[in-house]
């Protein structure tokens, strides 16, 4: 008799306790629909970092002696450098030097000017260009300068020295910087056993653009320089940007455009500093 009373009152325990969280339940359902939560956002993802420039797998160690193809606009001309090495003739010394071995100019293409499209045109028509790539251990290139400033032209508001506008240099970027990428492309191709040198932008203008807009253009187009030069085991992007930015006037020329001399040799040891 008593173990038959304690199995009802459990059983009617259980039921009654079922209820209750069945009521319980019911009660917080109907609650979360007429008084919603808002859902949590999630945590933001934290940014990703920009991965550093790739450095080229190619080495001029191993070699006899070194051969340097250059091509492009004034700068690897040397306009401005009154000695007339440019930083071209000044790596050809740094590398004699720095490696003991016999360092040639092959052949310099670069022409006063020049913007994307000249040197573009020049791949095309000029097969000695494209023989001469070829054959190159050392391949320098500048380029780009001419096609976003021209010298200044449409960059500033009124006379040289007053307001800079950057709207000019932003126009001209997209469709340079396709050329630009076309030119590394076939240098690249040319020649994948070549260390290839492209000599990123410096801002000749800084000075003068009192709001360093023209900055950011400059930023622009050697981010993006790097970006394809990534693409490539033998391209690397030497940045020129910081050399000049403290003390533009002491390293260009009176044109306020090219480097002088030293200006040239600062270039010319970065670049010896990268490929050695």
């Amino acid at each position: 008799m008593l173990s038959t009373r304690f199995l009802w009152r459990t059983v009617g325990s259980a039921a009654l306790l079922s209820t209750l969280l069945c009521g319980a339940g019911f009660v917080y359902g109907v609650n979360q629909i007429i008084f919603p939560k808002a859902a949590t956002a999630p945590a933001p993802a934290a940014p990703s970092e920009t991965p550093p420039p790739k450095q080229t797998t190619v080495s001029l160690a191993s070699r006899e002696k070194i051969q340097i193809v250059a091509l492009g606009d004034s700068l690897t001309a040397g306009t401005g450098d009154l000695s007339g090495r440019g930083y071209v003739g000044q790596v050809k010394e740094k590398l004699e030097k720095q490696l003991g071995k016999p360092v040639f100019i092959f052949n310099n293409f670069a022409i006063p000017g020049f913007k994307t499209t000249d040197v573009l045109a020049d791949l095309d028509a000029k097969k000695d260009i494209g023989t001469a790539i070829s054959q190159a251990d050392l391949i320098l290139l500048t380029i780009g300068g001419n096609d976003i400033f021209e010298g200044g032209q449409g960059i500033f508001n009124g006379d040289a020295g007053e307001e800079f506008s950057t709207q000019a240099a932003k126009d001209r970027l997209p469709a340079a910087l396709k050329r630009l990428e076309q030119i590394l492309d076939r240098v690249a191709k040319q020649n994948p056993n070549a260390v290839i040198c492209y000599v990123g932008l410096y801002h000749p203008f800084l000075d003068l653009d009192t709001k360093k807009e023209g900055s950011l253009v400059v930023e622009q187009w050697n981010s993006a320089a790097f970006e394809i030069a990534n693409r490539y085991s033998n391209i690397v992007v030497v940045p020129t940007y910081d050399l000049f930015e403290l003390n533009l006037n002491k390293y260009l020329y009176t044109d306020h455009f090219h480097p002088n001399q030293d200006g040239y040799e600062r270039i010319a040891e970065r670049i010896a500093q990268i490929v050695k």
